[in-house]
């Protein structure tokens, strides 16, 4: 097997597994079982220790010296410290996409603004949440802070699917609104401040379980 192939396999078994810990099919503390995930994925024991590596990077799982490898469960100062990140980062990474953003990929920002504005279910927004900052902060052109965010996301919506899984409340999207409109007008800093604010809701947003 090419190292290049071991690597696609790795990061499919992760994608999947990760999908999974983050809709809470598989609980907090739960074990992951290298031989029953490789029999499931055709997978050699190989590539499905790399997956693991991969969601240990993630804060999707956690290995313990003759525990193996678990699902990594979460307290609401994890939660909060998430937010702060993601708020600081993102924030950063506005500043540097700014200057990039056109007036196509603001519109189609607003498009997936509104398409979590018609969701009826916490997964699709979240999907057209994540679409949205997606968009806004790509063009800042740093790809190690990107994929810092967008793991910061994966648990972001992990948390998120926790607290809201049995009852779903549609949220509005001023904030995204007022981003999308500051930028238009070139207002840079209003547009920081908004977003800073924005990702920090899920840090102050009780469980609900």
């Amino acid at each position: 097997m090419t190292v290049e192939k071991k690597v696609t396999i790795s990061a499919r078994i992760s994608k999947v597994l990760a999908d999974r810990i983050i809709a809470g099919e598989i609980a907090p503390g739960a074990p992951l079982r290298q031989d029953h995930i490789a029999e499931e994925f055709g997978a050699s024991h190989v590539p499905v220790r790399e997956a693991f590596k991969m969601l240990e990077a993630q804060g999707l799982a956690i290995s313990a010296p003759r525990r193996g490898v678990r699902v990594a469960a979460f307290e609401l100062s994890e939660v909060k410290e998430v937010a702060e990140m993601r708020a600081a980062l993102e924030v950063l990474a506005l500043r540097h996409a700014a200057p990039h953003l056109t007036s196509a990929i603001l519109d189609a920002a607003q498009e997936a603004s509104n398409a979590g504005e018609r969701s009826r279910d916490v997964r699709s927004w979240e999907e057209a949440n994540r679409n949205f900052h997606c968009l806004l902060l790509r063009p800042c052109g740093m790809p190690r802070l990107l994929a810092t965010i967008d793991d910061l996301h994966a648990v972001s919506a992990r948390f998120l699917f926790a607290g809201w899984r049995s009852e779903w409340e549609l949220r509005s999207e001023h904030d995204h609104r007022g981003i999308i409109d500051a930028l238009r007008k070139g207002q840079i800093d209003i547009a920081a401040s908004i977003l800073a604010r924005h990702v920090q809701w899920i840090g102050r947003e009780p469980s609900r379980q």
